[in-house]
């Protein structure tokens, strides 16, 4: 610990954000990282506990608290303080194999644990945990690692997003050779298609792809298993398989017309139509920008409805509204939700932050649902919302409480109801009542040779725990073809 009362000495200060007027012209990122000084001086705020709940995982009350990664805080935040940024990186990635990721898109499940967050404000550790990785790229110090013996083993990764890409990395270090199946036409799975440019820009996801190729991992893209190739096939290619294809069953709406395609999207559909046109160049297009002069509504008040409003916006739509079943979480914890325990607080995130400046108010309208959809010769106009409560743990319609509102595009962002079945019943392995494929503890499934990791195993979830899932999940495939695991 280098600055014993460096919790004493300095006040949090977080990344500049450009303000929402400034931004939303653009999909770009919009946070300006601190000056290198004043970065030190964030690190040198870290407490280095006796006891780091940051790092911990705790599950209490049935949320996770602490870094599920179990990333070792307290000692890359010290050789930040210290100047030692190859240090830094080196502690880094002994627990973490996609910080460029996690640093952007994670919710910071380890500030919410912080010792300083008690009486004061947490350690930066996200935006630490970010600079030291950006900084490591632009020092050079992210080079290739080339495994220096082959195993002879190859192993086939079905999927590309974040728990692939996980197992992918580990194994190939490992000195397996593996190849990764992606369905898209890019890889990334919904770190590329599911996670606007704002919160990631996809030349992120492209830097690791280009990297992990350097060591020798293999991409091949536009390729559906189960469709463009038989399971029959890849379990004859490879010594084993592991299926990583996401939770990408979109949960529809429950509401009569909603089925239809006019006027109706699911936001995964929203989300990647508007990235491809981005990627392509072709966004300035109107036909491309599905929310143009659009009055938007989106069912879902979650991070992937937030993601929704901010590109509406930046798509130029009429107005957006955001409707959310829960009632409204409060400003403050309440006395049965003390720390170290995740803050069930209210959250008024960058998307809603650019509705609240460019309509002058809150999109989010909370206890309330779809009741039903108003066409105009199959032209969807308006919706009828209603008010919802709760009753004898049942979500119940409040009898008077419907409201018309305009509506030309209705966007689903309810969730997901587990993994698109078709890869699964591909390789014959058992799915539970949830639709996830069941595995036993090291992530085998009911067919010998054939592991699972990330959403298609545990359901929709963070990116950060389906890292943690494919590291985990790539030791015990490595312990499968050697008889023994070296991988921690």
């Amino acid at each position: 610990m280098g600055k014993q009362d460096g919790f004493l000495l300095y006040d949090r200060k977080d990344n500049e954000t450009l303000t929402p007027s400034q931004r939303v012209g653009n999909f770009n990122e919009f946070h300006v990282p601190l000056k290198e000084e004043e970065r030190k001086r964030q690190a040198a705020r870290c407490m280095n506990c006796g006891v780091p709940y940051c790092q911990s995982a705790l599950k209490l009350n049935g949320m996770v608290t602490g870094c599920p990664l179990h990333n070792l805080i307290p000692e890359w935040n010290d050789a930040v303080y210290q100047g030692n940024v190859a240090h830094a990186l080196a502690r880094l990635l002994k627990t973490s194999s996609f910080p460029e990721f996690t640093s952007r898109v994670c919710p910071s499940l380890c500030e919410k644990a912080c010792l300083c967050g008690v009486h004061d404000s947490p350690v930066t550790v996200h935006e630490n945990e970010y600079y030291i990785i950006e900084t490591a790229f632009e020092k050079g110090l992210m080079t290739p690692r080339i495994p220096n013996t082959r195993s002879g083993k190859k192993v086939a990764v079905v999927g590309s997003g974040p728990a692939g890409l996980a197992v992918a990395d580990r194994l190939n270090r490992r000195g397996h050779n593996v190849e990764v199946f992606e369905r898209d036409d890019r890889v990334g799975g919904l770190l590329m298609y599911g996670i606007p440019n704002m919160k990631l820009e996809k030349k992120v996801v492209e830097r690791r792809q280009k990297l992990m190729e350097a060591e020798g991992v293999i991409f091949h893209t536009s390729v559906d298993v189960g469709k463009d190739i038989s399971a029959k096939e890849i379990m004859k290619q490879f010594d084993c398989v592991v299926l990583a294809c996401g939770a990408k069953q979109a949960r529809k709406l429950n509401v009569e017309g909603a089925d239809s395609t006019e006027g109706v999207m699911m936001a995964v559909d929203f989300l990647k139509a508007t990235t491809v046109s981005l990627l392509n160049g072709t966004l300035e297009q109107k036909e491309n920008r599905p929310a143009e002069g659009k009055h938007v509504v989106i069912v879902g008040g979650g991070d992937t409805g937030n993601d929704c409003v901010g590109t509406c916006i930046r798509e130029n739509c009429a107005s957006v509204v955001q409707l959310e079943m829960m009632p409204c979480p409060p400003l403050e914890r309440s006395a049965d939700n003390p720390w170290p325990q995740w803050p069930k607080v209210l959250k008024t995130d960058y998307g809603q932050q650019e509705a609240i400046d460019r309509f002058g108010h809150d999109p989010r309208i909370y206890e309330t649902t779809v009741k039903r959809l108003i066409r105009d010769k199959g032209v969807l106009k308006q919706i009828e919302t209603v008010k919802v409560t709760m009753k004898d743990g049942r979500m119940q319609e409040v009898r008077g409480s419907e409201k018309m509102i305009d509506c030309d595009l209705l966007i689903v962002a309810a969730g997901f109801t587990g993994c698109q079945s078709y890869t699964a019943k591909a390789f014959g392995v058992s799915l539970s009542k949830r639709n996830t494929v069941v595995a036993d503890e090291e992530f085998m499934t009911d067919q010998k040779g054939v592991f699972t990791a990330g959403d298609m195993h545990r359901g929709q979830s963070l990116v950060v725990w389906a890292i943690d899932e494919g590291r985990r999940c790539a030791r015990a495939v490595d312990a499968y073809l050697m008889g023994y695991t070296n991988l921690d």
